[in-house]
């Protein structure tokens, strides 16, 4: 009797193949759309969220690999789509996407990624793909789809060794909002999905260098009326709302590409105002940087919602949802900054705050969209935080 890997390879055809920068090829079956794409190869190990990941702007210039072998099983909709876009380069899967299988789903995965120029390969070995990325570090890699078959395993290791790579790279110039914009929105909720926002309370400048949607509803929906601004905005143009706080956001590419235009106008806000700032993922490495920390390129970095992180203050785990290739290297933090979080799998740093100030941020994500809600609470520290201040500022024009 013939092994399932046989039958696999009899009852599907090699439509699709990934080549790594090595040399190493995989042969399996595509689907979405038809063409070829490069990457930085990641694996990500979360259960549920493939369309959100696939629409997360953090995942610029890589190529996804789901541990998780169901991957498509739910469809896709357009409620749960981070971004206008598809942002990720492309993904891998162990089983190839099928009929959709959810009451939500407005299509199946094979042709959402088709609409939107996107490709899959699926019938890998996504287990070996996972053990060679923890080895080597996320390589790079190249993957097809056609019909036909018809590939050039050669030229595509070429092009997994001519792919650039994220360091140096500054890309969230290439997913940021072009001019500012107001945020409505609130967070999903069962059973009636999307809620209005609440009544605003206070004036939230949101630095979007990929900003997540979901972030979005949940500060709009702890009261914050949001204001977003793109990645390279200056501090005059920030400052000119009046701000009660100052949001950095999530991103792709090297935060040290990135923070050459995005820390001067971090510095300035830290140096000329007390307003409350908060940052997440791409900015928390932003602030680092701005404070005189530097960062660090990950061996395969953190992808996946079951990171276990140790609150050092608190003295509890919190199990999270991360996404990033580079740390900020905690040995350069400076005097007066504070590691408050980190990571239990690795010891990386993953949060940090200015000792005397509300100025704080963490590296993963706590509007967990996929992923656990145990972190959501930075969002409440945050609003606590503007509430104090303006309490404060009102308190000393009563006295004069």
């Amino acid at each position: 009797m013939p092994s399932i890997s046989q039958l696999y390879k009899l009852n599907c055809p090699r439509t699709g193949c990934a080549a790594l920068s090595d040399g190493t090829l995989f042969f399996g079956t595509g689907f979405g759309a038809r063409g070829t794409a490069v990457g930085e190869l990641c694996f990500n190990t979360s259960m549920t969220g493939y369309e959100e990941i696939m629409t997360d702007p953090s995942y610029a210039g890589q190529i996804v690999t789901f541990t998780f072998p169901h991957i498509g099983i739910v469809g896709t909709n357009a409620e749960d789509e981070e971004s206008s876009t598809p942002v990720a380069a492309g993904m891998i899967t162990k089983c190839i996407p099928g009929k959709a299988s959810s009451w939500r789903a407005d299509e199946n995965l094979s042709s959402w990624l088709a609409k939107r120029n996107q490709l899959g390969v699926g019938g890998l070995d996504t287990r070996r793909l996972t053990r060679a990325i923890r080895r080597q570090g996320a390589p790079h890699v190249a993957i097809a789809y056609d019909p036909e078959g018809r590939f050039d395993p050669d030229e595509l290791v070429e092009s997994a060794k001519s792919f650039g790579g994220l360091t140096g790279a500054d890309l969230a110039s290439d997913v940021t909002v072009k001019k500012p914009y107001g945020w409505q929105g609130s967070v999903w909720n069962w059973p009636g999905g999307f809620a209005k926002a609440q009544t605003s309370k206070f004036n939230v400048a949101a630095v979007d260098y990929g900003v997540k949607r979901n972030i979005l509803r949940c500060l709009s929906s702890l009261g914050c009326d949001v204001r977003v601004f793109p990645a390279n905005a200056r501090s005059d143009s920030i400052l000119a709302m009046d701000p009660d706080g100052l949001f950095l956001s999530n991103g792709p590419g090297d935060p040290a590409a990135t923070g050459k235009f995005a820390v001067p106008m971090i510095r300035h806000i830290l140096d000329q105002t007390d307003i409350p700032i908060f940052g997440i993922c791409l900015g928390h490495q932003m602030l680092a940087l701005a404070l005189g920390a530097r960062t660090v390129k990950m061996s395969h970095g953190h992808h996946g919602a079951n990171h276990p992180v140790l609150d050092i203050e608190a003295k509890k785990v919190e199990i999270t949802s991360m996404n990033h290739g580079f740390a900020v290297d905690t040995r350069t933090l400076p005097k007066g900054v504070s590691e408050t979080h980190v990571s239990l799998f690795d010891g990386s740093n993953c949060g940090l705050r200015v000792d005397s100030r509300d100025v704080f941020s963490v590296q993963y994500h706590p509007e967990a969209s996929p992923g656990p809600q145990d972190s959501r609470y930075q969002f409440s520290r945050f609003v606590e935080a503007m509430g104090a201040r303006r309490r404060s500022k009102q308190d000393r024009q009563d006295s004069q």
